[in-house]
């Protein structure tokens, strides 16, 4: 600055002494002000320069100049360069913050020390049933009206440490069970971590369900047992009134009946814990003739002659997958044909090809049918439709449940279709891939 003034003394007085000299002192203040006047122009026009610079966008090129407004333009620029940079470096910061917190599993969200919404993850937005769109900016007591999260949010304002998790059913996201936790954050804000947890809590209500039917299908069976076991103790043990050995005989049968159905149960359970856990199934191929052939006469058995059995083969010779599994799943839907069909009926195992579509096997049946609002649970386990009537039949309840555990691994689905009266069809497709 002081060089800039010493510059225009120094021109003020080049031209102003000249002047003096040769035409008086007139002349010189005249010209000391067109001097000036210049000067102040060419001051003006710089600055009504860098004005219009500074309203262009970031990145325009700074106007041309020279002299001290040229070293003044070149700060400017390396000061808005500089600006720029920074916030790029902040916009790449904030980027990679969202880049993160969209890639955790976990919702988040930002309150302000008001419980204003300043910012949201797509995972909070989709567990809390919130719009980012339109939801920030709002308070998030306006949007979710449950008591609970009210109080648990006026416990996080009043505490300088992280509370215990809340547990939650949002009404704006029925049938989901969320687990939230509370940390401060800065200036009075609060940051909320949205965890779902309703896989977990079907998966425990499941294990509660299960614990509960296998208590109840065990119980019986086995107070059965102990009854009958004492019964024929004590006629040994008191042989002033003996029982008749006809009638121990018959206490034991009936034992015997009850501890197989109960092996057959706990066969079950192993069965359907090995297809839960276990690897996928080998592939080997089935000669889908002997598979039926083997399930028909297990069927016979079953039968006792009380039904009339059809085969219909008429479908790919072989089928992709474990032998072992199949088997299962053919044969329990085949014995729950013979257990729902009264004497008389016609019970048909059918193997046929659907075009470009894979094949089925079918076991159709001439039974008491299904009401049709039983059908999307038959496959739950432990679920009847008749539950004395599974048990005289000596159903476990878990048939349908190993067949859809089977056919899952084999890419396969399972259809049924049933009238009260009229019999039932149950359908097993498999894709294209393992037949041939």
């Amino acid at each position: 600055m002081l060089a800039g003034l010493m510059w225009a003394s120094g021109l003020l007085c080049v031209v102003g002494l000249p002047v003096w000299l040769l035409w008086g002192p007139l002349a010189s203040a005249v010209a000391l002000a067109t001097v000036a006047l210049l000067l102040l122009a060419r001051h003006e026009r710089q600055l009504a320069r860098l004005t219009a610079w500074a309203t262009q966008p970031i990145g325009t090129p700074v106007p041309q100049s020279s002299g001290r407004w040229s070293d003044a333009f070149l700060a400017l620029h390396r000061r808005a360069r500089q600006a720029s940079k920074q916030r790029e470096e902040l916009h790449e910061m904030v980027e990679r913050f969202r880049l993160a917190t969209e890639a955790l599993p976990e919702g988040v969200l930002i309150l302000d020390e008001g419980r204003i919404i300043e910012w949201m993850n797509s995972r909070a937005e989709l567990l809390l049933g919130l719009d980012q769109q339109q939801d920030i900016g709002v308070p998030v007591t306006h949007l979710m009206r449950e008591p609970e999260l009210i109080a648990f949010l006026d416990q996080q304002q009043k505490s300088d440490e992280p509370l215990p998790p809340l547990v939650m059913r949002p009404l704006r996201n029925p049938g989901h069970v969320l687990h939230i936790r509370g940390a401060p954050f800065s200036a009075g804000r609060t940051l909320l971590l949205v965890e779902d947890l309703t896989q977990l809590d079907r998966l425990e209500s499941v294990r509660r369900d299960f614990v509960a039917n296998v208590s109840h299908e065990m119980r019986t069976p086995l107070t059965v047992v102990q009854g009958f076991l004492e019964t024929a103790r004590d006629s040994i043990v008191n042989t002033e009134h003996p029982t008749p050995s006809d009638e121990i005989v018959q206490f034991l049968d009936m034992a015997l009946d009850y501890a197989h159905r109960m092996q057959t149960l706990i066969e079950d359970l192993l069965t359907l814990s090995t297809l839960e856990t276990d690897a996928p199934p080998q592939e080997e191929s089935v000669d889908v003739a002997t598979l039926l052939a083997s399930v028909h006469e297990e069927t016979q058995a079953l039968s006792g002659g009380r039904h009339e059995l059809v085969i219909e083969n008429s479908g790919p010779q072989s089928l992709l997958g474990s032998s072992r599994e199949l088997h299962s799943a053919f044969s329990n839907l085949a014995s729950n044909a013979v257990r729902y069909t009264p004497d008389g009926g016609c019970i048909t195992l059918r193997w046929q090809k659907i075009n470009g579509s894979g094949a089925v096997f079918e076991v159709a049946d001439t039974g008491i049918g299904i009401d049709s609002h039983h059908l999307p649970r038959l496959t739950e386990r432990f679920y009847r439709v008749d539950r004395g009537r599974s048990r005289d039949s000596g159903g476990t309840g878990l048939g349908l449940a190993i067949v859809k555990h089977v056919l899952e691994r084999h890419q396969a689905t399972l259809s049924i279709k049933s009238a009260p009266g009229v019999g039932s069809t149950f359908t097993a497709q498999f894709p294209a891939r393992r037949v041939s």
